[in-house]
């Protein structure tokens, strides 16, 4: 009885993924072994992924699927490795691989078996968390946050956080829309009182990478009387600049006005000396 070695491989779609299967005896020849790697499934229609008769790939019985997809590491199978490349993963290789080795000598017999649970997953965008501009006398009324991150795959785990206490809170609503290259976007709001010291936080879980992406709301205040008081002193600036801009016209119609004068004088001047001298 050959005992089965099991291993579960996490992957990041169209990534490539490494299917393990390690054989710990003596050494061996290739002209002498069949490999083959297949859907543990038995009810699949087609569950050959790759296959190595006698040191050569056969793929007279392989899936159309993982046709051009599998390779198998040469350098390393007389070393009793025979891990399989998987090119390009999509949520469609996502399930039980079996790896079988058989070594014909005086007669055929399996030497080595293992299973490989391939899961993927990617990775969440770094969540965009918005919340309202509240005014200084708006404690008690209710206030929405938005959550949304997307490009991630499996479904998430969405909580939102009150920072104060570390209490989770309820999401108002809760969105998971699928992609058609399979990944996910997720958008969720929440409804809650406000407070005079909010502290907000959404948190987007990724389960099978172990990521979690958080995003913290940072109180914003808007106050009434600073808002006016800002108001008037820009009124106030701004009557200031046009005070400014008409003394300076009165001062450089005045320069005008001189130089006219001076150059009219000059010539006049000019004038009586020439006619005197006639």
């Amino acid at each position: 009885v050959i005992a089965l070695e099991e291993k579960i491989i996490v992957s990041k779609l169209g990534d490539n993924a490494t299917l393990s299967c390690i054989y710990q005896g003596r050494e061996l020849h290739l002209k002498n072994l069949r490999v083959y790697w297949q859907i543990a499934d038995d009810q699949e229609e087609c569950s050959v992924v790759h296959a190595m008769i006698s040191g050569q790939d056969n793929e007279s019985e392989q899936c159309i699927h993982f046709k051009n997809r599998t390779q198998l590491f040469w350098d390393r199978l007389e070393n009793g490795d025979f891990s399989l490349l998987l090119l390009n993963v999509s949520q469609s290789d996502e399930r039980t691989y079996k790896c079988v080795v058989l070594q014909k000598t005086e007669y055929t017999r399996v030497i080595h078996q293992a299973e490989v649970v391939l899961s993927l997953a990617a990775s969440y965008s770094q969540p965009i968390l918005s919340g309202p501009i509240r005014n200084s006398d708006s404690t008690g009324e209710e206030v929405t946050f938005s959550c949304k991150s997307g490009n991630g795959y499996p479904e998430p785990n969405v909580y939102w956080i009150n920072k104060t206490d570390d209490s989770h809170l309820p999401p108002s609503e809760l969105k998971i829309i699928p992609h058609a290259d399979g990944t996910y976007s997720v958008f969720s709001t929440l409804k809650v009182k406000a407070t005079s010291n909010m502290q907000i936080e959404c948190s987007i879980e990724n389960k099978i990478l172990r990521e979690n992406r958080s995003a913290n709301y940072t109180q914003q205040k808007q106050s009434i009387g600073s808002s006016t008081e800002s108001h008037k002193n820009l009124e106030k600036n701004g009557r200031g600049a046009q005070a400014a801009c008409v003394i300076s016209i009165v001062i450089l119609i005045g320069l005008l006005a001189g130089l006219t004068c001076w150059l009219w004088r000059r010539r006049s001047s000019k004038l009586v000396s020439y006619t005197g001298n006639e």
